[in-house]
């Protein structure tokens, strides 16, 4: 082993299962520290996803029994190439310290470098390839000052000036004293993998006052350029006109940036939008489809430059859909989506070209993944990763 040349030692290790190449490390010295070697892990991530991309993984949460909380996570895998659609289901064992009734999530956000942050009780990053759990410490930063928080939305990303995992959350505003709401103003709280703790971000930093679009129709995770995104909107209550628009946090600088979106919902009434991440292009886009009617069209716009918030296209419409579709679940590349169906169950579509509306590709995954009385099913693409959580000051 020893005399393999490292190329190909690096070639045909970048092949094999994270947690095969845990057990790889332990062959020889030369082979610890190639896959111990920091290029190693980043080259890895990309290589071993794109050898296996004719192959689709998603990690989902939902809780198995209701009314109870407790939230179970799997692996689902299917091949593209499978005229059956198999589709097989793998339960992750989770660690004792969360396999407890008061332990729950409600939100699955990744990959970020194939690590998922799960929101709940507790908030919880973690690397499902390594198996590497990381509860985050409580934030007690909001609950003084006369002011207290009833929602809050989070999300999460990498900083690569500093190597650093960090998970930024905002919370919505009440008053002790008179019990009321401050429409439209927020508080932002970041938290830091390096240093384990949060810190509260200035208010000036928020370009308030602004609202955050709660539906559970809009949870994609939509991380890009190292910035996390929301779907926002402002109501301009003298004039009576609501402004959609999109908030922005960059990771690295740590500051938020509105970006202007053209009029892609007439009224939230009628359409909904959902963000969603365009990977090989660096950038976002909107998926918009209609509230009402069994057969559905759906538009897709994206912005070509995530820079220059006057770069929004169209890029092409999906539709009409044979399946009576609820909402989206995960947004995929480009043209993949994932549709929950009226009936509770998945359906995978596969928008085949750019040019043609009426060109692709619909198959009926056959999960039934919700219970009529619950709601809590979230997927996100599941992706190998050797990237650890542990830092010196982290107990796992």
């Amino acid at each position: 082993m020893e005399n393999l040349p490292q190329e190909l030692a690096s070639n045909i290790l970048s092949r094999l299962p994270a947690r095969e190449l845990l057990k790889c490390k332990c062959v020889c010295k030369s082979w610890f520290h190639l896959i111990s070697d920091p290029h190693f892990t980043t080259n890895y991530y990309s290589f071993y996803n794109q050898i296996y991309s004719q192959e689709e993984h998603l990690l989902a949460i939902q809780r198995p029994f209701f009314p109870s909380l407790k939230t179970n996570i799997s692996l689902l895998s299917l091949t593209f190439n499978d005229s059956k659609n198999h589709v097989n289901s793998t339960l992750l064992n989770l660690p004792e310290e969360y396999n407890s009734e008061h332990k729950y999530w409600s939100e699955i956000m990744g990959p970020c470098n194939g690590i998922y942050f799960l929101q709940g009780n507790p908030n919880v990053l973690m690397n499902p390839s390594l198996r590497q759990f990381k509860s985050l410490p409580e934030s007690h930063l909001t609950d003084s000052n006369g002011i207290y928080s009833l929602t809050d939305y989070a999300s999460f990303g990498f900083d690569p000036k500093t190597n650093d995992y960090k998970v930024v959350v905002l919370k919505d505003i009440w008053l002790k004293e008179t019990d009321e709401r401050q429409k439209g103003f927020w508080t932002a709280e970041l938290y830091s993998l390096n240093s384990n703790s949060w810190r509260k971000l200035d208010d000036k930093t928020l370009p308030l006052p602004i609202e955050i679009c709660g539906s559970s129709l809009s949870r994609v995770y939509t991380y890009v350029n190292n910035c996390c995104n929301w779907w926002s909107f402002v109501n301009n209550e003298s004039v009576g006109i609501k402004e959609d628009f999109i908030l922005s946090f960059n990771m690295v600088n740590e500051v938020f940036r509105k970006i202007k979106v053209p009029k892609i919902c007439v009224s939230s009434k009628e359409t909904f939008a959902t963000l969603a991440p365009f990977e090989k292009s660096s950038t976002i886009g909107v998926i918009v489809y209609p509230i009402r009617g069994n057969v559905k069209h759906f538009g897709v716009w994206m912005m070509r430059d995530y820079w220059d918030e006057g770069s929004w296209i169209k890029q092409y419409s999906v539709g009409p859909m044979e399946y009576v579709v609820d909402r989206l679940i995960v947004f995929n590349g480009s043209n993949r989506f994932l549709w929950k169906c009226n009936n509770d169950e998945l359906v995978l579509n596969e928008h085949q070209s750019f040019f043609c509306d009426d060109s692709q590709k619909i198959r009926d995954l056959k999960v039934k993944c919700y219970d009529k009385f619950d709601d809590s099913f979230r997927a996100v693409v599941y992706k190998e990763s050797l990237v650890s959580l542990q830092r010196r000051h982290n107990h796992f």
